[in-house]
């Protein structure tokens, strides 16, 4: 089949690539000269682990393609895919769906024949009615179906999610789509993934339910967490105990400084919103959103104490910055709470990321930023990890040592055991044990 992708972010170029690897032909289309260009050049804009050899492979083999240009990518196209931003819309919260709506737009003005339009992007219940009439408006006669087809896109593990999702959720009422969208997945029938077929709005809400439910189980965790320092419990234990009961599930339990990143901080609020909106209140992702930010802003104030209660003229060795491992992504990272934080309180940072220090430089001033993880701890007062990348896992402990002022050690992903570090020496601060 013949695909048309708008939008060539995180979601557009993972889905296209993947896409394209099932067989069908794919035109990923994108208004950002400078991206496509990069694109056709093979440099992938975004760090996601096996992506680049994946459009290689797929370009190599005439079924990927990178245009500036809709109009022939979107009249030859079996399915057009809408995959453009929906960020948090400044002053209220509620999603930004203008980048949907233009893209409705110039699709109905260049669709030729029966087409299945497909929102990709992240949106709020009722969008699939908006984006249909936008293109009845501008195309009466026009021939075409909107599908509501959401994405459950893991950052740093997006194409293992894609091939072998737990489920495919299609929203549409129309059998012709369906069959498109069946068509399309196909290659998936093989692994005999669930394809849920639903209504439209159904869908929609299926992935801000989703999203709200992983949001409220790590939070949950968090709040234990805090709960285990206070009565003297270790919160990994406490995790591993619930997450037993095939119930509850081991998954999204890990305690850590707050959710960041592309979609959980957005689409809960979103949710929360839109819940307001059709005044049926959604209480706990209410309380989910202000938890979490809050979380975020009191983990500065947690490695201040650890530190003696003043970091004025301390260094600080940051290990970390993205929102989690495998991603370059810093969009809403707890790192941008953090640092600033210790900066105003009169600490110098100096920082490490394999992967999003290019980012970080553009959303926060006044970092030194290191070459490696060790560039990073030598000399400083305490090294503090933020962000659980595997490297970060087996550091040279007597290297650790030797570099460090101090022998602080300030971990928010518990990714080391407090007894072995006891046992190097080292005083060892963690959360939740």
């Amino acid at each position: 089949m013949r695909v048309a992708m708008i939008g060539t972010g995180y979601v557009g170029l993972v889905s296209g690539a993947c896409f394209a690897d099932f067989g069908h032909v794919v035109t990923c289309v994108d208004k950002d000269a400078s991206k496509i260009e990069r694109l056709k050049k093979g440099e992938i804009p975004i760090y996601e682990p096996g992506l680049d050899d994946l459009v290689a492979q797929n370009v190599s083999a005439g079924r990927l393609k990178f245009t500036t240009e809709a109009a022939d990518a979107i009249a030859d196209a079996d399915a057009v895919f809408i995959a453009v931003g929906t960020p948090s819309r400044r002053g209220d919260g509620h999603a930004d769906l203008s980048y949907v709506y233009a893209a409705a737009e110039e699709i109905a003005g260049l669709m030729d024949g029966f087409t299945v339009i497909v929102t990709k992007s992240t949106v709020p219940v009722g969008t699939g009615d908006e984006v249909e009439a936008i293109i009845r408006k501008a195309a009466p006669d026009g021939d075409f179906a909107v599908v509501s087809n959401p994405e459950f896109l893991r950052e740093g593990a997006a194409i293992k999610d894609f091939k072998i999702p737990d489920r495919v959720v299609v929203g549409t009422d129309d059998e012709r789509a369906r069959e498109v969208m069946r068509e399309l997945y196909r290659p998936l029938f093989l692994n005999e993934t669930p394809i849920l077929f639903t209504t439209r709005r159904t869908s929609e809400l299926i992935k801000y339910a989703a999203n709200a439910f992983l949001a409220v189980k790590i939070t949950f965790i968090n709040e234990m967490a805090d709960l285990c320092e206070a009565v003297g419990a270790n919160v990994q234990e406490v995790s591993r105990g619930i997450g037993l009961d095939g119930r509850i599930g081991r998954k999204f339990l890990n305690a850590g400084p707050g959710y960041g990143g592309s979609c959980f901080p957005k689409d809960t609020l979103a949710l929360t919103k839109t819940a307001s909106d059709y005044n049926s209140p959604v209480r706990i992702v209410d309380t989910v959103v202000e938890v979490n930010a809050a979380r975020k802003k009191a983990m500065a104030q947690k490695i201040i104490r650890a530190m003696g209660g003043d970091v004025k003229g301390k260094t600080v060795g940051v290990l970390g910055l993205a929102f989690k491992q495998n991603t370059d992504d810093m969009r809403d990272a707890p790192s941008l709470d953090i640092l600033p934080a210790l900066i105003e309180a009169g600490a110098t940072v100096r920082a490490y990321d394999p992967e999003s220090m290019d980012e970080a430089k553009k959303l926060m001033d006044g970092i030194d930023y290191a070459e490696n993880a060790y560039d990073a701890i030598d000399g400083a007062d305490a090294m503090v990890i933020i962000t659980e990348w595997d490297q970060f896992r087996a550091l040279d402990m007597d290297r650790v040592k030797a570099s460090l002022k101090t022998d602080t050690v300030i971990d928010l992903r518990n990714i080391y055991s407090p007894e072995d570090m006891a046992k190097r020496g080292f005083t060892y601060f963690s959360i939740g044990r």
